[in-house]
């Protein structure tokens, strides 16, 4: 298991777009991913579960990933927030 902390920097936190993006990432790969975000935990791969932490611009998430591709998926999570989500 991998264990990254990010900061969204994203303008607007994880609303829809980001979200979306996120979550098709994540859902392109065989390993878990949970979200954790202020004493809350989150399936990374239901956009409904990610949408519900109500994450804001500024604010720090840890993600854990587990699985035969974890590397693969941390490096891509990693890339996603320093590109702030952009193509």
């Amino acid at each position: 298991m991998i264990r990254i902390t990010v900061e969204v920097t994203v303008s607007g936190g994880l609303h829809a777009r980001p979200a979306s993006v996120l979550v098709h990432l994540l859902n392109q790969h065989q390993s878990t991913v949970k979200i954790l975000y202020n004493g809350k935990e989150a399936n990374g791969k239901s956009i409904l579960s990610v949408m519900a932490l109500a994450v804001k611009t500024g604010d720090e998430i840890t993600f854990e990933v587990d699985g035969t591709d974890e590397q693969d998926v941390a490096a891509k999570i990693q890339q996603l927030f320093e590109r702030d989500f952009a193509g």
